[in-house]
This record gives C-alpha cells, structure tokens and sequence, in this order.
C-alpha cells in the first residue's frame, strides 16, 4: 500500500501566508515592491519616514520611470524638497534599479477630515510588560517542553497573549 503525496512541506512561514494579499494590495496603489511600504523608515531612515510616508507610484505611458508621491505636512515640505535626490536613490536602492525617475511632494495639515490619519509616526510602540503573576502562569504552560530556547520563546508568547487578553477583560472606567 502506497502512501499518499505529501502536499506541503510542513510549517511555512507566517510572512508566506499574507505574502500575496499585501502584494495585491500594494500594486493597487503602484508599489510592485511592497518592502518599500513595510519597509520605509529603514529605506529613507527613521527622520525622513517621521515626516513623510509613501502615497502611490504612478507610471508614464512610455514606462520610462515612475513618479512617487511622498504625503508630509506643510513644515517639513521644504526640507524635503532638498533631500529629493538622495531620497530618490534611497527608493532605487530598495528596487535595484532605477524604477523612479520622479518624487512630487503632497502636502497635508497635521489633522484632517480624518482625525489623526495625517500622522507620521514611525516609533515603535512599547509593549505592555506582562506582571508577576501573568510570567508564572506562562512559565507553567511551558514547563513540558525540554528545549530551553524553545521553551522560553514559548513563555514569552504565552505572557503576551495572557496580558493581552487581560487588557481586553478589562472594563474601561467611563
């Protein structure tokens, strides 16, 4: 009796999973290489990202380069009009090529029709630290597993869903 083909590998990698959808997205809007969206402040470095973010690449006709539209609020327009060279080869770095022959500046105010969509903020944020007794129950649940780097990781993924689910349990006070 033969078994049947296997028809994966095994575990794959959580990036696989979402891989095409963000990839779909992002030529929606121009972005052929979506690690200049997921990727922009390690890019143009983290001053540049902190004042403005990528909109959309637009093609020409004749496909001789694209043009890329930064949104940034009015004060920071000005400086980053003189860094518009050196972005640009920043961005070609990220492609390989020169895929951007063009970036155009749109500016916004801090706040809109939208509150707070013009924000551009790139600092992670902190993560809320898991107390005392929510450690020990998640040094409890991996307890069984013999690999200690494993089992640490484990640990440390169990005491943040522990203290995420905490955080939801809680009523807020109005």
């Amino acid at each position: 009796m033969s078994q049947p083909p296997r028809r994966s590998r095994g575990f794959r990698q959580a990036s696989s999973l979402v891989a095409e959808p963000i990839r779909h997205a992002a030529e929606g809007r121009g972005f052929a290489v979506a690690r200049l969206l997921t990727h922009w402040a390690e890019v143009v470095g983290p001053e540049t990202a902190s004042r403005a973010r990528p909109v959309k690449i637009s093609h020409t006709r004749n496909g001789m380069g694209a043009t890329l539209t930064l949104l940034t609020t009015g004060p920071y327009a000005p400086l980053l009009e003189m860094q518009l060279p050196a972005l640009r080869d920043r961005v070609n770095a990220c492609y390989g090529y020169n895929a951007i022959s063009r970036i155009t500046l749109t500016q916004t105010a801090p706040t809109g029709f939208s509150e707070g969509q013009a924000s551009f903020d790139h600092a992670p944020k902190a993560r809320p630290q898991p107390d005392a007794e929510t450690r020990r129950a998640a040094q409890a649940l991996a307890a069984q597993i013999s690999d200690p780097a494993l089992q640490a990781a484990v640990a440390r993924l169990a005491a943040l869903k522990l203290t995420r689910k905490g955080r939801a349990n809680r009523k807020v006070p109005e």
